[in-house]
């Protein structure tokens, strides 16, 4: 059967206890039912929702009937949304749960099951053993409500109005359009025109939404990836960083003169950043916008506020967070950990482009709400007449250039990545690169901190390398960091980083 993983289930469309159908839905709601139950829970409401893949909304219909026969309250969103406007009902509404149907940006042939525990976030240990512990015992079949009696309590609809989905989603966009003035704070803005994908996924018109809401008008759409199509036709991967994935985008915004290019992942928790380079139009690393949009929350925050990111992810920001007087903590990889980060989080991202800009609202990364802050942050740039480029300039100086990249290496199946990693493990290298590295097994960490991945260190050169969670994949996380001591020098420690990124990748892909 479908296992736990990261947040629930996913896997792919197909028949059996393996495959993400109607039947493994039902049992994994009812599991879920009994785990709730078990707690003091039973009765409570729990917010559904759902993308618009291929079986999204027959897996959404049958857990609201599940938990509905099981004694729950239910709300349910109206139609395909983005993944975040559950973990915003679940805190907005004191819901005990959230469960949103989506596979996130795997393949067209995939779809997920991902729940939302603890005002909001995503569960975490002993939480998905114990809940596929009881989804294991359960046996069918599963009870269901009548759905032509419908589902809501009435109590959702005497709190929300008739159509409680949709006050739900008004509120949610009434909160991300505060978000300029919230966070960035007052200040001069210049009008700005933007460039957007949804990538076929379900994020377009809620980011149009919202972006217009917040005061940014100018946004030019890719035609062929704005509407939901769950077999993402344009591209081979619906991902924002695989390679091609945003071409389209790119193109878009060097022929209406962008001044940002915005890119989301097809549930619209994740938004890449494409900036108008030196020649042509790049996306930035996850890392690059991590930093940015962190500052930028860092302006306005209160002191000592905290800040984190992943065992994975650039040391950038553990060097930011401590110059603009805030804490950072870093943990292990998945916003399931970096919504646990500690009291006083204003914001918090890992590199695989996750943001989390308003964690007292939504405990999860959340692309609508990048998309929103980026633009402000762009609009009030230009207003000052700089870019994100010469943001990112400025802290090369202020703290050295940190560049990153990643290798990943797609193998027949999860088993083969963990292979590779136990691999290295029994016979580390003693040297990467012709650079001699210290290495960290993080199995034998103590703590929290512990978990499958190996990181190998030099001076100014950081390699970390884990299978994949979610998909067949070795994932191996570079770092090297050249000193600056003027603009002058920016350009020779670009192509040195470049030279030594070259050789680390070059270390991985024959892994």
């Amino acid at each position: 059967m479908l296992r736990f993983g990261t947040a629930g289930l996913r896997g792919p469309i197909q028949d059996g206890p393996d495959g993400m159908n109607v039947d493994t839905v039902a049992q994994a709601t009812a599991g879920l039912a009994d785990w709730l139950r078990e707690r003091c829970l039973g009765g409570g409401l729990v917010a559904v929702g759902r993308d618009a893949r291929y079986g999204s909304a027959d897996f959404a219909a049958t857990t609201a009937e599940v938990l509905a026969a099981a004694g729950f309250s239910v709300l349910t969103l109206p139609g395909p949304l983005p993944t975040p406007l559950v973990p915003f009902a679940v805190r907005e509404l004191g819901a005990v749960a959230g469960v949103q149907i989506t596979a996130s940006h795997n393949p067209a042939t995939d779809n997920g099951y991902k729940v939302f525990l603890d005002r909001g976030a995503q569960l975490i240990a002993p939480a998905d053993s114990e809940i596929e512990a009881r989804i294991e015992a359960v046996r069918a079949p599963v009870p269901r409500a009548d759905p032509a009696a419908g589902v809501h309590d009435p109590r959702i609809v005497s709190a929300l109005g008739h159509e409680p989905g949709a006050e739900i989603v008004r509120r949610y966009l009434a909160r991300v359009a505060e978000l300029p003035d919230a966070i960035g704070g007052p200040g001069a803005r210049a009008d700005i025109r933007i460039a957007l994908t949804p990538l076929h996924g379900v994020g377009g018109a809620t980011a149009v939404t919202a972006l217009e809401a917040a005061g940014f008008t100018d946004v030019h759409v890719v035609p062929e990836q704005f509407e939901p199509d769950p077999d993402f036709p344009t591209v081979a991967f619906p991902n924002p960083e695989e390679p091609g994935a945003t071409d389209l985008l790119l193109a878009l915004a060097e022929r209406v003169g962008a001044d940002v290019a915005l890119a989301l992942d097809p549930d619209a928790d994740r938004c890449a950043v494409g900036i108008r380079g030196s020649a042509s139009w790049r996306m930035l690393r996850g890392d690059e916008t991590g930093v940015l949009l962190g500052d930028c929350v860092l302006r306005t925050a209160p002191p000592e506020s905290l800040v984190a990111t992943t065992i994975v992810s650039s040391r950038l920001l553990s060097k930011l967070a401590p110059a603009r007087g805030a804490r950072y903590a870093e943990t292990l990889t998945g916003f399931k950990w970096l919504a646990r980060a500690g009291d006083g989080l204003v914001y918090a991202y890992e590199e695989a482009i996750g943001h989390c800009v308003d964690p007292a609202v939504v405990r999860d990364k959340d692309g609508i709400s990048a998309a929103v802050l980026t633009a402000d942050l762009v609009s009030r740039l230009k207003a000052a007449g700089r870019t994100l480029a010469d943001e990112l300039d400025d802290y090369a100086l202020e703290f050295g250039l940190h560049a990153t990249d990643q290798v990943s290496l797609r193998l027949a199946d999860i088993d083969a990545a963990a292979a590779v990693v136990d691999r290295l493990r029994t016979a580390p290298p003693g040297e990467i690169a012709d650079e001699p590295v210290k290495y960290t097994d993080q199995l034998q960490v103590r703590g929290r901190m512990r978990t499958d991945a190996l990181i190998f260190e030099s001076g100014g050169a950081r390699v970390v390398i884990r299978p994949s969670g979610t998909e067949p994949k070795l994932k191996c996380y570079l770092e090297v960091v050249e000193p600056v001591t003027d603009r002058t020098a920016l350009s020779a420690a670009r192509s040195a980083a470049r030279q030594r990124l070259s050789a680390l990748r070059q270390f991985c892909e024959q892994l």
